[in-house]
């Protein structure tokens, strides 16, 4: 049996998808909520219910579980969000609760650029929660992604409501220079579950990016296209605009950005380009050929929708 935490999430529900396929037995685990959980649908899976801090309810979720996919994260929840809360506080639980269950293998999503010293807080956190799972005990596979992209992720599709919620100019940070990787979300997920049956990638951290390196500037320039709008771009120093986004993201609680933004695009985020194939075998997609989402959409409606936090099921 396989556990998946944060399996309502972009990644989550993609990764529950191919494993359900694959012939795995999948059970998802979600916190206590009065909202109805975005699950993936047409699939057949188990669920348990427990609070991360409920110690006893994590080790009756791990009952019969060899394999934990680790996917909680709290970057895309807005500034105000407590990293070391969501990100390292829960994850320790989860890993505690692993170890105490006897669970073979331990996977999760990391940043590439993680470091427990770095002084941006994404990376901070997720450079702590690597040194956690390392000295855990726990057979691990930690994969350092790239920037993901697909269907409802935190960047592109937010980038496209942005553009209907600020016409005329489209504010970026510096010059829009700093390089980046993206990786198609089912190439990054394929890896994931092929990962599961290949001894090698047992207690590593790995690598895993995009076929080629874009620019933030390439990047804000393909969403433009495939969403049919035209901005023109306003080099912004990244203290000014971490203001900016700052101030929305107090207004608007559900706003499509925030700080954590910034701090990815503060320097290069990539790897070798080889890392995926290498790795795992897989010739991973470029990014024009991956957007068409971003053609289906009514995103001044989907902007307004969120805003008002009624998230597309």
């Amino acid at each position: 049996m396989i556990l998946i935490t944060g399996g309502t999430g972009f990644i989550g529900r993609s990764l529950t998808r191919q494993l359900v396929d694959a012939g795995y037995p999948v059970r998802l685990l979600l916190r206590p909520s009065s909202e109805t959980p975005n699950m993936p649908r047409g699939i057949a899976v188990d669920v348990a219910v427990s609070s991360f801090q409920d110690p006893r309810g994590l080790e009756a979720a791990m009952v019969g579980v060899d394999t934990v996919f680790h996917l909680v994260g709290g970057e895309w929840q807005g500034s105000g969000t407590n990293l070391l809360a969501v990100d390292v506080n829960l994850t320790r639980a989860v890993v505690d609760a692993a170890v105490r269950s006897g669970v073979d293998r331990f996977f999760t999503i990391s940043h590439l650029g993680a470091n427990r010293s770095s002084a941006y807080p994404v990376l901070k956190a997720k450079g702590i929660v690597e040194e956690y799972i390392r000295q855990s005990g726990l057979e691990h596979t930690i994969l350092r992604a790239a920037l993901v992209f697909g269907p409802g992720d935190g960047f592109t599709t937010h980038l496209a409501m942005l553009f209907h919620a600020l016409p005329g100019v489209f504010l970026i940070p510096g010059g829009g220079s700093t390089q980046i990787q993206p990786i198609w979300i089912e190439d990054l997920v394929t890896s994931m579950v092929w990962a599961l049956d290949d001894d090698r990638t047992r207690n590593s951290v790995l690598d895993i990016g995009g076929p080629e390196y874009l620019t933030v500037r390439d990047v804000i320039t393909l969403v433009m296209e495939k969403t049919g709008v035209q901005r023109a771009l306003l080099p912004v120093h990244p203290s000014l605009l971490r203001g900016v986004t700052v101030t929305l993201d107090t207004v608007f609680s559900r706003f499509p950005t925030s700080v954590f933004w910034i701090d990815y695009f503060a320097a290069d985020r990539t790897c070798a380009l080889d890392s995926t194939p290498r790795q795992f075998g897989l010739m991973p997609s470029r990014m024009n050929q991956r957007l068409d989402y971003l053609e289906e959409a009514n995103w001044r409606r989907e902007l307004w929708r969120l805003l008002r936090g009624k998230r597309k099921k």
